[in-house]
């Protein structure tokens, strides 16, 4: 995983959306990767997703970052272990923060990462998904 700091890319139009189910997301990025998912479980591709269903503490840590709240949790199938994905545009000292110790306090937590790179490489379907923004 590649992390590459720089500044906001990729809508930041936050808000609910009617078509995924008057949720609140924080960019079209975010919505459009829901969408995303809605498409790959209609075609079979994975069983579930939530967002935003868990927060992980790291109670060791005093001050500054002390949780992570990741954006999905997807199920490939229904036995499957399930992973998460944060879809991220920039990346701040905070947001770095919290995958280090996501990765320190969580080393068997699966975490993929939607940066710049993969949202285009999953843009190129968007013709294809209802709402694409």
């Amino acid at each position: 995983m590649a992390i590459k700091r720089g500044g906001p890319v990729g809508g930041w139009k936050a808000g609910k959306r009617a078509d995924l189910g008057d949720k609140r997301y924080r960019s079209a990025w975010e919505a459009n990767y829901a969408r995303y998912l809605n498409w790959l479980k209609a075609t079979g591709n994975i069983h579930h997703w939530e967002f935003e269903p868990d927060t992980f503490w790291f109670m060791q840590i005093k001050r500054g970052v002390r949780s992570y709240l990741p954006d999905f949790k997807v199920w490939e199938s229904p036995t499957a272990t399930p992973y998460y994905v944060e879809v991220k545009g920039w990346w701040d000292p905070k947001s770095l923060t919290k995958l280090k110790r996501m990765k320190k306090y969580y080393p068997d937590i699966r975490v993929d990462i939607v940066s710049r790179k993969e949202y285009n490489a999953i843009k190129r379907w968007s013709r294809l998904i209802p709402n694409w923004e």
